[in-house]
């Protein structure tokens, strides 16, 4: 069992940075995928970035990638999202997501355990 919590969001201006963490209890952090996905008002849930076990490979999403870096610290069961260059179409609630998958799946339902998000507002 794992139980994630998500921290970091807030109003943020277009072009501006925000760093969002997502600690994890339990002592089998280091055998999951980690990943973030993001949720808009009335759109779908969508992958933003991955991560391995180990964190030797991070996937992103083309929407997100140069701009976003997901990383991942075992020691301290968390796993972090750099978000720079902010845009307001990267408004969403944001959620973190642990899975005994393949890194980088983009599928939520490859992912076994959730947050319950943290929201992100970048005003233009």
């Amino acid at each position: 069992q794992v139980q994630l919590v998500e921290s970091g969001g807030g109003l943020v201006q277009a072009g501006g940075s925000l760093r969002l963490s997502c600690a994890a209890s339990g002592r089998t952090f280091g055998m999951y995928a980690m990943a973030w996905f993001r949720q808009a008002p009335g759109k779908e849930r969508e992958f933003v970035a991955g991560v391995s076990w180990s964190g030797g490979s991070t996937y992103y999403a083309d929407s997100v990638k140069g701009r976003f870096t997901i990383s991942r610290d075992n020691a301290k069961n968390t796993v972090y999202l750099q978000m720079n260059s902010l845009k307001p179409e990267d408004t969403a609630v944001y959620y973190c997501a642990a899975g005994r998958t393949i890194a980088g799946g983009t599928q939520s339902y490859l992912y076994d355990y959730w947050g319950q998000g943290t929201q992100v507002t970048v005003s233009s």
